[in-house]
């Protein structure tokens, strides 16, 4: 992990989580373009965790990583991404295909990360590919549906 002055624990494990996020995806032939990304100057509220490139399918991903402690039972996945949330990353992400000249297809994914930094134990990753965040039906699943995805990745680094 990079390190970074800051006394903010959740600033620190959410560093970690994006590290984590960030080596699986390479480990899975994604090439990482940008990190924390804010494509719009007008509004610094509009941030891209990552943006990746899969070469297989020639498609920007953009990421947005979930870190949490544990999992747990009772949590909904991915209910921390509201509809206010939704309506910035989908900002964003526009912004960066523009500013960009992307031409190109693109899909937006979810890493949800468990553990924590410094721990013993390996933290687990789900990640939830083409979560529907854009208006184009049929080419994404449908956001309340990533619960019962059942294409999605489980693996620990």
């Amino acid at each position: 992990m990079p390190w970074r002055k800051t006394d903010n624990v959740g600033v620190v494990h959410g560093v970690w989580g994006e590290d984590v996020a960030v080596q699986f995806l390479r480990i899975h032939g994604y090439e990482i373009l940008e990190r924390n990304v804010r494509p719009c100057a007008s509004d610094q509220r509009l941030e891209i965790d990552i943006v990746a490139y899969d070469r297989l399918y020639d498609t920007a991903v953009f990421v947005e990583v979930k870190q949490h402690a544990r999992r747990s039972l009772f949590a909904r996945r991915l209910q921390s991404v509201d509809r206010h949330k939704k309506q910035l990353l989908r900002r964003a992400c526009k912004c960066w295909l523009l500013k960009q000249r992307w031409r190109s297809s693109y899909r937006f994914d979810v890493i949800e990360v468990f553990g924590e930094p410094y721990s013993r134990t390996r933290a687990e990753i789900d990640h939830l590919p083409n979560v529907r965040l854009f208006e184009r039906p049929g080419r994404f699943v449908d956001w309340k549906d990533a619960n019962s995805q059942s294409n999605r990745q489980e693996e620990t680094l």
